[in-house]
């Protein structure tokens, strides 16, 4: 009958990235061969985000394609899993009677019986506690850079935000566990980790955050250390001090203000003031002076003021963010803030937001022009020993996670290069082997 054949589509965070290729894992270890073309699949999963209404709604739309196409191949199975599977559960079966599964990021090991076959359809979204115990295969797609999950879980309850209630409270992998996987990671030759978490500076375990930093940095064979997302409730100046201490961590920090008014900030839960983040800012870059910072907003969130908007504005004129990842504020069924007071206008959220967006690539720019002329090390793409898609420029990022096209690169024996930035665009930089 020949080789069952799986599709993923993932939509979302990069824990959803991770998540799939443990998915992709479990799917190989019970025969199917991963396709990227959905019309050839035996099974198809989609892995959902419900953080932003966008998301949901391109899920939405592209699960009732596949309607008339089960209607037509009755063996197609199709699974959900991620955030939005875990909020609406037996709902969405409800809904669309085409599903087979659905699964929440608590349940993945719950997909290996899932797909068994005759196995009649299912739901999985009970709360897991051992979900940090679970040593869960994946198959990762790129060779060099590796997601390694750290914690599961979030208890900062922000009212924007349904995460807490579809992953769980937050709960820790034991150490040892993780830098066995990391170790492991090395010996196949992956050169780069990053570490997450939905709050990776407040794991906690038989050790903590700083500590899991320096022994991972001791690990042979690994050269680029990362980690995602950072709270500024959690960060410590051991934490800034180990940033600029520790050889292999890079020099980028991605930590979310969301908002420059103490008022909204009050009103998000996110339980620091302006003034905090500020220090947080402060100690980052007195032990990392050249420390690439990238940050998300929230645009036009419930009661937001013209002068709550321009506080935001001034912080993001005054902090010059290396990159934003800035949003209009979308309401989110369950959350706190979907039945607040003062909800704005779409064209008024919009307006703002062009103006953070505007505001912030005139900063970036000017930030990748001041690197003109530096070198700097980048970790390439493409495989070593091969050459870029035209045959001559190659990309690649830097430490401070800045992406680099090189021109007129040959590559070596070796995914790094030396190379010397001739300049500096608002989305990347340009550059030349040094």
């Amino acid at each position: 009958m020949g080789t069952k054949k799986a599709y993923i589509k993932t939509f979302g965070c990069q824990m959803n990235v991770h998540d799939s290729e443990k998915m992709a894992g479990i799917l190989e270890g019970q025969g199917y061969e991963l396709t990227d073309d959905r019309r050839v699949a035996d099974l198809v999963i989609y892995n959902t985000c419900s953080i932003r209404q966008k998301a949901e709604q391109k899920f939405l739309s592209d699960l009732g394609r596949l309607k008339p196409v089960k209607a037509q191949r009755p063996g197609l199975r199709i699974a959900v899993a991620g955030c939005l599977a875990q909020q609406m559960g037996e709902s969405l079966i409800k809904r669309a009677p085409h599903v087979d599964f659905v699964l929440g990021p608590q349940n993945i090991h719950s997909l290996a019986e899932m797909t068994r076959e005759n196995k009649p359809g299912g739901v999985a979204t009970s709360e897991n506690p051992d979900a940090t115990l679970l040593e869960l295969p994946a198959s990762r797609k790129e060779g060099m850079r590796a997601w390694v999950s750290i914690m599961y879980g979030c208890n900062n309850f922000c009212t924007y935000c349904i995460v807490p209630y579809t992953r769980g409270r937050e709960t820790s992998r034991n150490s040892l566990n993780i830098i066995n996987e990391i170790k492991g990671l090395t010996k196949d030759g992956f050169k780069e980790v990053t570490l997450l978490g939905q709050n990776v500076n407040s794991y906690e375990s038989d050790i903590g955050f700083v500590e899991l930093l320096r022994k991972i940095n001791e690990i042979d064979g690994l050269r680029r250390l990362r980690f995602v997302t950072n709270h500024p409730g959690n960060l410590s100046e051991r934490l800034a001090e180990a940033i600029g201490g520790l050889d292999k961590v890079c020099e980028h920090i991605h930590l979310p203000i969301q908002s420059g008014s103490d008022s909204i900030l009050r009103a998000m839960n996110r339980k620091y003031s302006f003034s905090d983040y500020m220090k947080c800012i402060e100690l980052l870059r007195k032990y990392t002076p050249d420390i690439a910072i990238t940050s998300d907003i929230i645009a036009g969130f419930p009661g937001e003021t013209a002068e709550d908007h321009e506080s935001t504005v001034n912080a993001v004129k005054s902090i010059e963010f290396d990159g934003l990842y800035a949003f209009r504020y979308s309401p989110r069924p369950g959350t706190k803030a979907s039945d607040m007071d003062g909800h704005l206008d779409d064209p008024i959220k919009q307006e703002r937001l062009l103006e953070i967006l505007e505001i912030q690539d005139s900063i970036t720019l000017r930030r990748n022009q001041a690197l003109e002329g530096r070198v700097m090390e980048v970790m390439l793409d493409i495989p070593p020993g091969t050459n870029g898609p035209d045959g001559s420029v190659a990309s690649g990022r830097t430490r401070t996670n800045k992406i680099v096209n090189i021109a007129n690169h040959v590559n070596g024996s070796d995914c790094f290069a030396m190379v010397r930035i001739t300049r500096g665009n608002k989305h990347s930089l340009s550059a030349e082997p040094a």
